[in-house]
């Protein structure tokens, strides 16, 4: 048996990823403790795991919540901006604080979310190995795809690897206050400094819950990266009520604008207005962000929820308006159902891209969005058998590839070995 420790962010689209990778492991009869702010128990051990809190006093429970919600009213430069300040924040206070609680645990490897910069610094002070978990789009930087916060179009020219290495300039000066924290702990604590990004991640094994066929085409991921599809499952989740009775047979649209960039109230209006005169339903899930009385006579008379059970609803849906949340994609995905992206900051419009690029779906960026628009990607989706069928051969792609079970059998090599888990070459 092997002490486990999980590293990520405390919030629902980062737990949903960790938290059955944990769970698959504790299953396979090893000690697995999330390492997080307060704002990650209930979750955590509602899936069965342990949990151990980091900086109680500075994190109280709810703290992570409000500057969630503040983000949620935020788009574009000025949401990425205040994410690196959250990121920032956090990732002192780990750097600080985790050390010892990992240590003192008695922790014997780490898997580390791939957005907390600061976990391969902890890990190796510790000189513990670890294990890179992409839940969000791959941030591994190349030339040749484009920056994961923009909704640039892959394109092999000349010219987009010079758009693409602008784009890096530009984001290393977005990232700038989290570089900074991160190797000035190196430095106190003689580590080797890893200005580059990609040098944060581990040389043993990178995993990524998406199919391969959803990312751009690659040429310099290291041989220990590994695509292993979709990690998502009902582990640590709450199951939200839902009037099924409700439903009324026609096709299905599903709208959901996640957990966090969903307070943009007039998405939901515009999505309303879009969908009022199409022989087909229209399901809101408001993702806590108000209400559902506070959307009441929208155009149209949708259903309106504030939390709707996604898993089971998408089994059910011919077509997801979505914010291009990674988990929420693949869940899309899983299911065969092509999507509509409306992304609005962080990774959104690098998976939108994605989302067009592999021809499951359209995307609109929120600034441009209009109902006009709207409406047009939603019959061409619809009526466009294409779509469905990408959706389909990305669902085929996923039942391939291995998911939590084979995440967790490249996991548990590395750790066995201490030594690199290669991909397979075709």
């Amino acid at each position: 048996m092997t002490h486990y420790g999980l590293i990520c962010p405390a919030s629902t689209g980062h737990l949903n990823t960790m938290l059955p990778l944990g769970k698959e492991l504790q299953q396979r009869g090893h000690r697995v403790t999330l390492f997080s702010f307060l704002d990650a128990e209930a979750r955590t051990l509602a899936a069965g795991l342990e949990y151990c809190a980091i900086a109680e006093a500075e994190y109280p429970v709810g703290i992570q919540t409000e500057a969630l919600a503040k983000l949620g009213q935020l788009s574009g430069s000025a949401a990425l901006k205040y994410t690196v300040e959250l990121l920032r924040n956090s990732a002192a206070t780990m750097l600080r604080e985790a050390p010892s609680a990992i240590k003192n645990a008695g922790v014997e490897a780490l898997l580390i979310d791939q957005v907390s910069g600061e976990g391969s610094a902890i890990a190796d002070v510790l000189g513990l190995p670890y294990i890179t978990v992409c839940s969000a789009v791959v941030l591994n930087r190349e030339d040749s795809v484009p920056p994961f916060m923009t909704n640039w179009d892959y394109n092999p020219a000349w010219w987009a690897t010079l758009r693409n290495k602008v784009g890096y300039k530009l984001l290393d000066r977005i990232g700038k206050p989290i570089t900074e924290v991160i190797e000035e702990y190196r430095q106190n604590n003689n580590l080797p400094a890893y200005f580059d990004p990609n040098k944060r991640y581990s040389s043993l094994a990178q995993i990524s819950q998406q199919p391969a066929e959803l990312e751009f085409p690659r040429q310099n991921l290291p041989q220990c990266f590994h695509f292993t599809g979709p990690y998502h499952s009902s582990v640590g989740r709450d199951v939200a009520d839902f009037p099924f009775e409700k439903l009324t047979g026609q096709t299905l649209i599903y709208a959901s604008m996640g957990t966090v960039q969903n307070r943009l109230l007039g998405v939901f209006h515009s999505i309303a207005e879009a969908c009022k005169d199409l022989d087909a339903q229209l399901v809101i899930s408001l993702g806590g962000s108000a209400s559902p009385e506070v959307l009441q006579g929208l155009p149209g008379n949708p259903l309106v929820v504030g939390y709707a059970p996604q898993l089971e609803l998408l089994q059910k849906a011919n077509l997801t308006i979505t914010h291009a949340g990674m988990n929420t994609t693949l869940e899309c995905l899983t299911n065969g159902v092509p999507m509509i992206a409306i992304p609005v900051t962080n990774d959104q419009p690098g998976v939108a891209s994605r989302i067009a690029w592999s021809g499951c779906g359209e995307a609109i960026p929120v600034k441009t969005l209009t109902v006009s628009k709207l409406r047009t990607a939603i019959q061409k989706v619809l009526t466009n058998d294409s779509y469905k069928n990408n959706a389909l051969r990305l669902q085929a792609a996923i039942k391939t590839s291995g998911g939590v079970s084979r995440a967790i059998d490249i996991v548990e090599q590395t750790v066995a070995t201490r030594k690199p888990v290669f991909r397979e070459t075709k």
